[in-house]
């Protein structure tokens, strides 16, 4: 009996899928809470789809041949694809910017999503990054 081919994911169907997710939480609990209450939510909600997540995922810096652990931590990394950086602020800021940026450089990861649940419409609290070709 043959079995059917594992189908692989691309970074764009697992970002969808992680925006509908967020969508699903901020439409319950609105603005105003804690960034840790988004996250737990938003990995609760990708976990019944059917998406791995993992929390606070260590991310170290090699120096000189050396793995240094510096405490840079991700928020959501999903299907070890796409990292997710949450916030709950009044506005995201460059610095907010340059995390993600940073991340995705650390991590070789080509996408990740920088979200402000702290928004009336979370659509306009979503910003997509996409790693330049040359950062590894």
């Amino acid at each position: 009996m043959a079995t059917a081919p594992v189908r692989t994911l691309t970074a764009q169907e697992v970002s969808h899928a992680i925006i509908t997710a967020a969508m699903r939480v901020h439409s319950a609990l609105g603005p105003g809470l804690l960034e840790s209450t988004y996250t737990v939510c938003l990995q609760h909600e990708l976990r019944k789809a059917g998406y791995k997540s993992e929390a606070q995922v260590g991310l170290p810096v090699y120096n000189d041949g050396v793995k240094l652990d510096l405490g840079y931590r991700i928020d959501l990394l999903v299907e070890n694809l796409v990292i997710v950086e949450l916030k709950s602020v009044d506005a995201i800021s460059p610095v907010h910017q340059a995390q993600i940026l940073s991340y995705l450089k650390l991590s070789g990861r080509s996408l990740g999503l920088l979200m402000n649940f702290n928004v009336v419409h979370l659509k306009d609290g979503i910003k997509r990054f996409v790693n330049g070709t040359g950062w590894k």
